[in-house]
């Protein structure tokens, strides 16, 4: 499918710097499908970015996405894809690839959704003249309620490494913060930050993750 920069701006606009987008979108009720939130989480709280860049927590939002990814000139995407491999393992997609992994498999809602974003942004002639998907392989899923399993959260500071490395390269101008953002100031909310969500959420015994078999039995 043949794609069009988002550079539709018109002749007034072309002196203005590259609107750059970096989005981070899953579930963090979901373990690791939280994986792209948790870097958007990581990025606000330590580090500041040029005027003309956009950090946005995505979440599950899919279609309401649409704007922000037809604005972008050039966008950075982080999320969980099952790429078939290790657990933890980090793997960069750009471009014309990006819609066809977001798609690969079906892991929750968002995932769909998203790919659909692209597409319509193709559709539309408004697409980022640069994506690039930093996504990682998540090890468990069926956890309503758990945290990132160890493998993913070790991954997130190269996976942040590689996303600012980028961002440098897209003249983002990132500069690490020299005092972090308190927790009530990050986009997910003071309640979903990683260390209160981890710290303040009930055991499994306590609440039932995966199904309760008093309701739900689990299969032989």
């Amino acid at each position: 499918m043949s794609t069009s920069p988002s550079s539709t701006r018109n002749a007034a606009d072309k002196s203005a710097p590259e609107h750059i987008v970096v989005l981070g979108i899953g579930n963090v009720l979901w373990a690791d499908e939280g994986f792209g939130v948790r870097c958007i989480e990581a990025l606000q709280r330590e580090w500041t970015f040029a005027d003309n860049v956009q950090v946005i927590d995505g979440g599950t939002q899919g279609l309401y996405l649409i704007e922000n990814v037809q604005s972008a000139d050039k966008l950075l995407i982080f999320d969980a894809i099952d790429y078939g491999l290790e657990p933890g393992t980090l793997k960069l997609i750009e471009n014309d690839e990006v819609p066809r992994f977001m798609g690969a498999k079906k892991m929750s809602l968002h995932q769909t959704g998203f790919q659909e974003v692209l597409c319509l942004a193709q559709f539309t002639g408004r697409y980022p003249a640069q994506v690039l998907l930093i996504g990682c392989q998540p090890e468990e899923l069926e956890d309503f309620g758990g945290s990132l399993r160890e493998c993913v959260k070790q991954s997130l500071p190269q996976a942040l490494a590689l996303g600012l490395e980028r961002l440098r390269n897209w003249g983002a101008a990132p500069q690490r913060r020299a005092e972090s953002l308190p927790e009530d100031a990050c986009l997910s909310g003071a309640m979903l930050t990683l260390g209160r969500y981890e710290s303040e959420r009930p055991s499994v015994e306590q609440a039932c993750r995966v199904g309760d078999e008093r309701f739900i039995p689990k299969a032989s």
